[in-house]
């Protein structure tokens, strides 16, 4: 996408700062599988179970920070983005979950200061793509209790674009200049990252109550233009319950920092300098995220909303930082088996039933695909 504007673009584009959106939304959104599952919150599937998932992110803000203050200086209006987030996910064992993730930006835009069309910039086009294998090192089903461990490395391969650009007009030459657009609208950073994750639950299966915690830690690449987003870590600490079976209440209280960004200045290219300056790059935030679900059969709809309680962004006397204001998911979660693990035996009959759904029975022993609970032998 190129269109020619002013020379004198090129002071405003000077001023633009990194929007530092929340890495969910372009990484792991889900992708512990915890906070979306309703009552059957996991940190992997059941083996030969599937999952389909996905959801819908709307992120908006027009607010601009000077370190843990708002302030009036601004370097564009404001900026919006519409990403559907997709994963598919496979129980390989009863310890090892895969999942690929990805997703599609039907709109990123960032608005010019005051209105201005000619510093407005959007795009919309397909995100990366996310290998995700995790495995549980812990996992014990007692009668009233469920404990799981689980640990995850992934990576990141970009395919979105990176370095779209803008040309801008030399007045006295009349010669094009091409710029690369602001990060905040490029369908991707362009480098292979690495994502290390935890994952750990504690489930009361008698009172249909869970708290749990996950830990995520993205390592950044280089790109080809010489840029390096600052590493993203995230901890964050859930407790849910479950009501009737079928309505989930999830509360999360989640911290997120992110590093300075980097410029490699001996790889850059005339004609396509970084717009992003490292001094107003990077933050430390916290967030409360109220989530509802509702499970009926295989499957979950839910939805999320963030409050930013504290921001913290990286500023300099020079530049401000656009901070968090809006991000809202909505989505739905599918789980299936791709091999039934429950059948009955050659004469109809079922020896062994999950204690709490009754309705789920086997002819051999195994796990209940709702709870997650070992079946118990019936008359025991």
């Amino acid at each position: 996408m190129k269109k020619a504007v002013p020379l004198w673009v090129l002071s405003v584009l000077i001023s633009f700062t990194l929007f530092s959106l929340k890495t969910s939304a372009q990484c792991c959104a889900g992708g512990s599988g915890s906070p979306i599952a309703g009552g059957a919150s996991q940190g992997v599937l059941q083996e030969r179970q599937v999952e389909l998932n996905t959801n819908f992110q709307y992120i908006f803000t027009d607010k601009f920070y000077k370190k843990d203050s708002p302030d009036t200086t601004r370097t564009f209006d404001s900026f919006s983005s519409s990403y559907e987030y997709f994963r598919v996910a496979y129980g390989v064992t009863k310890n090892l979950t895969m999942s690929i993730e990805g997703g599609y930006y039907f709109n990123k835009k960032e608005i010019g200061y005051h209105n201005n069309p000619v510093t407005t910039y959007a795009t919309k086009g397909i995100g990366d793509l996310i290998l995700f294998p995790r495995y549980d090192v812990i996992n014990w089903t007692e009668e009233k209790h469920r404990t799981e461990v689980t640990i995850g490395l992934g990576t990141k391969i970009p395919l979105g674009s990176y370095n779209d650009s803008t040309g801008n007009i030399e007045p006295f030459s009349k010669k094009t200049y091409y710029v690369t657009n602001p990060t905040s609208v490029q369908l991707s950073s362009g480098a292979q990252d690495l994502i290390f994750y935890a994952f750990v639950f504690r489930g009361y299966t008698e009172h249909n109550f869970k708290i749990f915690a996950n830990a995520i830690y993205i390592k950044k690449g280089w790109n080809p233009n010489g840029e390096k987003l600052g590493d993203f870590m995230s901890i964050g600490l859930f407790a849910g319950k479950s009501f009737l079976d079928h309505l989930g209440i999830t509360l999360q209280t989640r911290y997120e920092t992110v590093g300075r960004m980097k410029i490699n200045e001996s790889i850059l290219l005339y004609g396509n300098p970084s717009n992003s300056f490292p001094e107003g790059t990077g933050y430390k935030k916290v967030f409360i995220t109220p989530q509802l679900s509702y499970t009926n059969g295989h499957f979950t709809i839910y939805a999320s909303q963030d409050f930013p309680v504290y921001q913290y962004l990286n500023t300099s006397p020079y530049y401000t930082q656009v901070g968090s204001e809006n991000l809202t998911t909505i989505g739905l979660s599918y789980r299936f088996f791709a091999v039934r693990s429950l059948i009955k035996s050659p004469d109809g009959t079922t020896n062994y039933c999950c204690p709490m759904h009754p309705d789920i029975s086997s002819a051999k022993k195994g796990n209940c695909p709702k709870c997650g609970m070992e079946l118990e032998k019936k008359g025991n």
